[in-house]
């Protein structure tokens, strides 16, 4: 099958501080990839390159065999790739139910596609405060905004960096629950976060990456198998 995301050799600089090498990493349609690694060492970086946010120096980026690598992050995102920022970034004067009707666009396409009653549906939680503002959300709630805000676009990839990041325990569960969810429509995701446990659970492969390099790339299975990887480029 041929992949939805194609990453080859990419490269890209803060200034003239080169942050990634050779990166390579392909997601198929309907799979949940990771991208795993210490902090500061180039995760968010290959998020911000792949959505337009920091134009590439070098390498190939490929969205549905399409060339994006310096496209403008709103072209890219038309082409239906969703994003569930680190520090979950809602509008604080804004509602909730404003955040998905400002969102709401079909780009993919589906036949039974995300709109926010759908949204509310899959997070009831938010149903309930749905006229409040971004502002007065908990934590936990913004960031369940913030991937029901990203569902509203349709996109045919879903990215969440640092997806469980600061939350507290019972709704770290809730997150990882909605992802399964996700994950049985078919909804292709690439997902940045530290619980390797429940990403074995969720995930069919991985990608690790030190000091902006790739390296180690393989499946659940064999990442559960090998708890030294763990302990020499995740930190646990």
């Amino acid at each position: 099958m041929t992949p939805l995301l194609e990453i080859e050799a990419l490269a890209a600089a803060y200034g003239e501080s080169q942050v990634l090498f050779n990166i390579t990493l392909a997601i198929r349609p309907g799979e949940v990839a990771t991208l795993l690694g210490r902090n500061g060492m180039g995760k968010t970086t290959t998020v911000r390159a792949i959505c337009g946010l920091l134009p590439p120096r070098g390498g190939q980026l490929r969205f549905s065999g399409m060339a994006i690598a310096g496209m403008p992050p709103h072209q890219i995102a038309r082409l239906g790739i969703g994003l569930v920022p680190e520090g979950r970034q809602v509008f604080p004067n804004l509602t909730v139910k404003e955040h998905l009707v400002a969102f709401a666009d079909n780009r993919c396409g589906a036949k039974n596609p995300w709109t926010p009653a759908k949204v509310f549906a899959f997070f009831p939680q938010l149903a309930e405060r749905q006229h409040h503002l971004g502002s007065e959300l908990s934590g936990g709630e913004q960031q369940m905004l913030a991937i029901g805000r990203a569902l509203s676009t349709n996109p045919r990839l879903l990215i969440l960096d640092e997806a469980t990041e600061g939350l507290a325990p019972l709704v770290r569960e809730e997150i990882w629950r909605c992802l399964a969810a996700l994950r049985e429509v078919g909804q292709t995701i690439l997902i940045i976060d530290k619980y390797v446990e429940r990403l074995i659970e969720l995930a069919d492969h991985h990608t690790i990456i030190e000091k902006g390099r790739v390296v180690w790339q393989g499946d659940s299975a064999a990442l559960a198998a090998d708890h030294g990887l763990w302990h020499r480029y995740l930190g646990l």
